[in-house]
């Protein structure tokens, strides 16, 4: 983190990336001294209420964060920003996204958690967007204009004021990544009675070791079970929205999901923490598992981060995509798209065996076998079929049936695709 005192001085002068985090309530002048070097601006956690509209001054900008200030309309200055890709605005009091704030070579737009109602038309000629996250505004509807956006991959509207999910949001030709718990959809698309699926346990019973971890939606704690002869794993879930929808939402995703071999077991939900927490009570993984693979990066985009050094066995990465493929189809036999079917959510271990975890930006379809449900589907169907482009291109074997089911996931035309009931059979052969 940079200083307000560095910055006046002259002393980061050249840098290609600038974070300030300093209670600032006004737009510091300085940083348009940077203009010939600077890439990168972070000023999340400040009391902005505005930007310059020069920021376009800042002609090498690619990245700007702003999230976590007290702005109520997306300045018009961001628009300005001839090479500006990646907008990061969230948990502020946004209510306005005017035409004129859409930077030309926009490919990523975070908005989550503001006061949206609306968004403009304008927004579809943002043809290079890839990623778009809403989740937790009051968007009733989303501009028809996006189905111009042939690019758009990632898409989280959970949590808004949804009625209905559009029809051309279903045909995005690359969209692979979805998000819309929380809306209020039809029935189909709500959660099911889930209560008999899972044990009730109590609060008393449950001693809390070490924090394993925390994300967005809460805190993974090591803990003892009474009755239970090894370790468990208590997630603790918060009450904030995240960028995917709510930690509630994920909760009843995870119960819903069932059991399965490639999902971690399930042992029981705590409805009497102290402080009202909902929590999940599951079974502890070995430290020796590792993910798949890192998120994004903010050069990537909508694509994963793997080590160079990774490297993939024929036979590993059969057994990989198998258990994948599997598990795909038994949650959507429930009902439930994963929504990020993602290497970097993926568990294994050095024999191979794999286990898929974060049920963040779930969401639930109906039963009956109409088209939308087929859609959402194969929407997610292309999220594995990138990943098993992933997986081919750092597997040192020649698999052609392997690049023959890869290309038939991510064709354009989203019916086109196999279900993964046809997925599962073709990677039995």
């Amino acid at each position: 983190m940079h200083t307000l005192e560095d910055l006046k001085a002259g002393r980061l002068a050249g840098i290609t990336r600038l974070d300030l985090a300093c209670g600032l309530e006004r737009f510091p002048e300085e940083i348009f001294a940077l203009a010939d070097s600077l890439e990168v601006l972070n000023l999340t956690g400040n009391a902005l209420t505005d930007l310059p509209d020069d920021l376009g001054r800042l002609h090498k900008l690619k990245v700007l964060f702003c999230s976590e200030n007290r702005l109520s309309q997306l300045p018009v200055g961001i628009g300005q920003c001839a090479s500006l890709e990646v907008v990061g605005v969230k948990s502020n009091l946004i209510e306005d996204v005017p035409a004129a704030a859409l930077p030309p070579r926009l490919r990523s737009l975070v908005l989550t958690d503001n006061r949206l109602e609306q968004l403009p038309e304008a927004l579809g000629d943002c043809v290079e967007l890839q990623k778009l996250m809403l989740s937790g505004n009051r968007l009733r509807s989303l501009p028809a204009s996006l189905a111009r956006c042939k690019k758009l991959e990632l898409v989280r509207v959970a949590a808004n004021r949804l009625e209905q999910l559009p029809e051309w949001l279903l045909g995005l030709p690359n969209l692979a990544w979805l998000a819309y718990a929380g809306n209020p959809l039809p029935e189909g698309y709500r959660p099911p009675a889930v209560d008999g699926h899972c044990a009730r346990l109590d609060w008393q019973d449950i001693t809390l070791e070490q924090v394993l971890g925390q994300g967005a939606s809460g805190v993974i704690h090591r803990a003892r079970l009474n009755g239970h002869a090894s370790a468990v794993a208590v997630k603790l879930y918060k009450g904030e929205i995240t960028s995917d929808g709510t930690p509630l939402d994920e909760m009843n995703a995870c119960i819903a999901a069932g059991q399965h071999p490639h999902l971690i077991p399930l042992l029981g939900r705590i409805d009497n923490h102290p402080q009202q927490l909902p929590a999940l009570v599951m079974e502890l993984i070995d430290p020796a598992w590792f993910s798949l693979a890192g998120p994004p990066s903010l050069q990537s985009c909508t694509r994963d981060s793997y080590p160079a050094e990774r490297r993939l066995e024929p036979q590993g990465v059969r057994r990989l995509v198998s258990a994948i493929a599997s598990v795909a189809a038994h949650l959507h036999q429930r009902g439930l798209s994963h929504g990020d079917l993602y290497a970097h959510n993926i568990l294994c271990d050095e024999h191979g065996h794999s286990l898929l975890g974060d049920f963040g930006a779930a969401s639930f379809h109906p039963l009956d076998g109409g088209s939308a449900a087929a859609a959402l589907e194969r929407i997610e169907v292309r999220a594995f079929g990138v990943l098993l482009g992933e997986l081919l291109e750092r597997c040192d074997g020649d698999l052609p049936l392997l690049r023959a089911l890869q290309s038939d996931c991510v064709r354009a035309e989203v019916c086109r695709r196999p279900g993964f009931a046809e997925v599962v059979v073709r990677l039995g052969k």
